[in-house]
């Protein structure tokens, strides 16, 4: 799950098909702030693990192409031609899988707490939710929730994300960990024409294009996610699915929502994250001019939205595999018994 995918398993399953257990979840007890984070961190480890080839893809895509100065376009089947073996496709998991998994737990357990605070601040308000352990808020609320908590986590984690986005790119070619934190910290050396800029602040390059992506993402997901959950979805599955299947319902509700809410919120924050891709691969500082570039060269507006496909098609697959890990390891005797002692 990206740095910008914990996002995409804010809520666990409707229970709205079944009477029963509805019941049975109102009764059952709060998961504590373990419950999320160890949850949370597995589905973003496994989610990182599985989709890093998308994310792969999507940098080399977004990223600037040149030889001898001369630009020249890329597609996906010339970046897959260029691979000379499959595991080339999972070039920086590992920055990636710390940056998502970390990133994921972090981000539920605040969030929950968060959502959790808000409701108990008010006085006579119902704010109890059938479809969900967290509690019901207005749409502002879920906007603004999500907004916050994303800007913390994702400052946090931000060294990790410009380390996993060096990774990505064919213009680093980094062995280890340590050479691509090495590389970092000593900016530009090595490259003819650029200085050299040693600085920490180097693993913050291109902060504020993730942050003006991945917030606003977090705040539309959370928004989209809880009127699709709750106020859509539960009219039409009841149309489409078969009878012999109603039993899944609520899974077909939640997931439908997730993948709907991801693909709007995508489709909505794509051009800050081409900037931010550029930002972290190059020696350019300033979002305005970084935008500029990406419309002078060939493609124009398109180019703030390369990279989109892959990207949508990551966020939707990451909403569904997070939440399924993420209820299923809730559901688990093992989190009952260890988590809940």
């Amino acid at each position: 799950m990206t740095n910008d995918d914990s996002q995409d398993i804010v809520n666990r399953p409707s229970t709205n098909s079944v009477p029963g257990a509805i019941a049975a979840s109102k009764s059952s007890p709060v998961p504590g702030t373990k419950v999320h984070l160890v949850a949370g961190g597995v589905a973003g480890l496994v989610s990182a693990v599985t989709l890093q080839p998308f994310d792969l893809l999507k940098t080399r895509l977004q990223q600037q192409q040149s030889i001898s100065g001369v630009e020249f376009r890329t597609t996906i089947a010339k970046e897959l031609k260029k691979l000379t073996q499959i595991k080339d496709l999972w070039r920086g998991a590992l920055p990636s899988t710390l940056r998502t998994s970390v990133g994921a737990g972090l981000y539920f357990t605040i969030l929950s707490k968060s959502r959790t605070y808000l409701a108990e601040a008010k006085v006579n308000t119902n704010t109890k939710s059938s479809t969900s352990v967290l509690p019901r808020l207005t749409p502002f609320e879920n906007l603004a929730t999500g907004f916050v908590v994303r800007a913390i986590v994702g400052f946090i984690t931000m060294p990790v994300t410009v380390i996993k986005t060096r990774f990505e790119s064919n213009i680093y070619n980094y062995n280890s960990m340590y050479e691509g934190v090495e590389g970092i910290y000593l900016g530009n050396q090595g490259q003819v024409g650029q200085p050299a800029t040693k600085s920490v602040r180097n693993f913050f390059k291109g902060s504020v294009a993730t942050l003006a992506r991945d917030c606003p993402y977090a705040g539309l997901y959370v928004l989209f996610y809880e009127v699709f959950k709750n106020d859509m979805m539960p009219l039409i599955t009841p149309l489409v699915l078969p009878s012999s299947l109603q039993e899944y319902n609520s899974g077909v509700v939640n997931s439908s929502a997730a993948v709907l809410a991801a693909s709007v919120s995508t489709t909505i924050t794509a051009p800050f994250d081409a900037i931010k891709t550029r930002l972290q691969l190059t020696n350019q500082t300033s979002i305005l001019k970084t935008t500029r570039v990406l419309l002078a060269e060939e493609g124009g507006i398109k180019n703030l939205f390369r990279g989109l496909s892959l990207r949508l098609s990551r966020k939707g697959l990451s909403a569904g595999i997070s939440w399924c890990l993420y209820e299923e390891f809730l559901r688990s005797s093992v989190a009952s018994k260890v988590l809940l002692s």
